[in-house]
């Protein structure tokens, strides 16, 4: 546990040790870990069974494994749009449209009228047509009467 004492208020300081104390009693006064498991196993033993018999068979506790990151920078894109009023304001086109753009395309613009001149391609648009609701004109079928 790492804090900063030069952070603490006059408050904190006065209760540093009076908790310190608390602590370091409560931890003199507990029994060790081999003697409550010694303790435990000879409990189940008093009644017929064995630890494996109440808890299965678990591994001892072993540490759990960190997942591993990724070594891979992400790729810092240029950016293709930006917003004329604000300068700082621009999209690379990745992920999900800012605000602003959103805003201004709510309001009758297009997202091309924003694209950068010169370096600034329209991002792709998905061309795949799966989840689209699509119509389709069924043909006129002949009633029986």
């Amino acid at each position: 546990m790492n804090f900063n004492i030069d952070q603490l208020s006059l408050r904190e300081l006065t209760s540093l040790p009076i908790s310190a104390e608390k602590r370091k009693q409560f931890l003199s006064n507990r029994r060790t870990a081999a003697s409550v498991r010694r303790q435990a196993v000879a409990l189940a033993e008093n009644h017929g069974y064995t630890i494996e018999d109440l808890f299965g068979e678990q591994p001892a506790a072993s540490p759990t494994r960190r997942k591993r990151r990724s070594h891979r920078k992400p790729i810092k894109v240029a950016p293709n749009y930006r917003d004329p009023e604000n300068e700082r304001n621009t999209w690379s086109g990745r992920g999900s449209m800012p605000r602003w753009l959103a805003k201004k395309i709510r309001f009758g613009h297009d997202a091309t009228d924003f694209l950068i001149p010169g370096i600034a391609k329209p991002t792709a648009r998905k061309t795949n047509s799966v989840g689209k609701r699509t119509v389709v004109k069924q043909k006129d079928l002949p009633t029986v009467a």
